[in-house]
């Protein structure tokens, strides 16, 4: 029997059905070592964009009763196209109870994989082979705003890691953005945006509004970051448009300048 969503009206009507099965999967797999499921970035920031974002997810069990088997198969249970992915792709990211409920500046995940149409396929048990930034990032935001799908409400289970630890993952998410490599340019501006508006006023923001505000207050960038907003606009990825890789490099050159004067000042 699949399981309903704690309150499905919080997530996306294109998503309820794809994320009640997600959750009946996870049950499926982990059982009673279950303790949360829950929707964080675009899903919980209310800017899905319907295949265009990713869904990102993470889940909280109790990895010391857990059997052995239980996370690669709940890896291959989530799996596109096993599960077909609606949106863009999908992201769950794994953490044990007692690591999640404690502030931490590590990734520190028990599996996390990426899957979907629009995203190579990814598995892995190991948090020393990603970066830590990623999941500390998405652990904030799942304790400020994150919807539960299944389980204990996020803040119960999900602590806010320290500012500090936040900001120094903000620097390496500028400083990764920046490369290039594997990120749309659109998003990688915007991201930029969202790391801005969260030095500048601390609760995390949805894409498209940190660069609609950043656009409002920074003149220089605002032909590049209306160009950014624009091109997020259409509902693939296929159609996103080119922008001049010059001015990305010069925007987020800007936006790390914006991060590093963020730690300098406390």
């Amino acid at each position: 029997m699949t399981r309903p969503l704690a309150d499905p009206h919080a997530v996306p009507a294109e998503l309820r059905g794809y994320l009640q099965e997600l959750v009946h999967r996870t049950h499926t797999a982990c059982g009673p070592h279950l303790v949360s499921v829950i929707a964080v970035a675009s899903v919980a920031l209310g800017d899905h964009r319907h295949r265009r974002s990713d869904v990102d997810v993470t889940v909280v069990v109790d990895a010391s009763s857990l059997p052995r088997g239980a996370l690669p198969e709940l890896a291959e249970a989530l799996a596109h196209p096993a599960l077909p992915c609606p949106a863009a792709g999908l992201e769950p990211a794994v953490h044990d109870a007692d690591f999640a409920v404690r502030p931490s500046g590590e990734a520190g995940y028990l599996l996390d994989l990426n899957t979907g149409p629009s995203l190579p396929d990814r598995v892995s048990f190991d948090p020393s082979e990603s970066p830590a930034f990623w999941y500390v990032i998405d652990r904030s935001v799942a304790h400020q705003a994150g919807r539960v799908l299944y389980g204990s409400p996020a803040r119960e289970v999900i602590a806010e890691p320290a500012r500090a630890d936040l900001l120094t993952a903000l620097g390496a998410s500028v400083r990764e953005h920046s490369a290039g490599e594997g990120h749309l340019a659109d998003n990688r501006v915007l991201n930029g945006c969202r790391a801005v508006r969260y030095c500048r006023t601390g609760p995390w923001q949805a894409k498209r509004r940190a660069g609609e505000e950043v656009a409002a207050d920074e003149e220089r960038f605002r032909p590049l970051l209306r160009a950014a907003l624009h091109s997020y606009e259409p509902p693939s990825r296929a159609a996103d448009l080119e922008l001049p890789a010059a001015d990305v490099r010069t925007f987020l050159a800007w936006v790390a300048d914006q991060v590093d004067a963020t730690v300098r000042a406390g």
